[in-house]
């Protein structure tokens, strides 16, 4: 498994890889597919050296993408990142997101991340599994805080402190 920053070329990669898990509403609370115009901001909020956003293959092929993203904007919270990982429809259901929440948690001390949160539907199951299995807990439920096709849907936050 490889690891690397993504790069602008990447965006069209990435924004397919999100877009294939809108309609299983079970990963965003997007109900519509994204462009890619739609997430250049998002991609530009990136940096390699604190907040990276990394193409993760196998081999010759691009299996998914994990990014960091600040936590509530404000410099006290420097230290905390919300941790997405999205796979491609073929990696799915076999192992990659264990390896790539693991790979992951290795890399942030040198990011100066001390805190991971992971933000997950309540009935996504498989995600809450792979977080709590690699020693993430229940920070906070937001219950029935979205709707997706008219089902109230809720809102868990895994966290995990890595250092202190």
């Amino acid at each position: 498994m490889h690891f690397r920053d993504a790069t602008l070329d990447d965006l069209p990669t990435i924004v397919a890889i999100y877009n294939s898990t809108i309609a299983s509403r079970m990963v965003t609370a997007d109900t519509d597919e994204v462009t890619v115009d739609s997430r250049r901001k998002w991609f530009d909020e990136h940096s390699p050296t604190k907040r990276p956003l990394w193409m993760v293959s196998v081999g010759q092929h691009e299996i998914g993408w994990v990014s960091f993203q600040s936590f509530y904007g404000r410099p006290a919270y420097n230290a905390t990142v919300e941790i997405s990982i999205y796979l491609d429809t073929a990696a799915r259901g076999k192992g990659y997101g264990k390896e790539i929440l693991n790979e992951a948690m290795k890399r942030c001390s040198p990011l100066g991340i001390k805190t991971l949160l992971g933000f997950i539907f309540a009935h996504n199951e498989p995600s809450i599994k792979l977080f709590k299995q690699a020693g993430f807990t229940e920070w906070a439920n937001f219950p029935n805080v979205a709707e997706l096709d008219g089902v109230e849907r809720s809102l868990i936050i895994l966290g995990k402190r890595l250092s202190s």
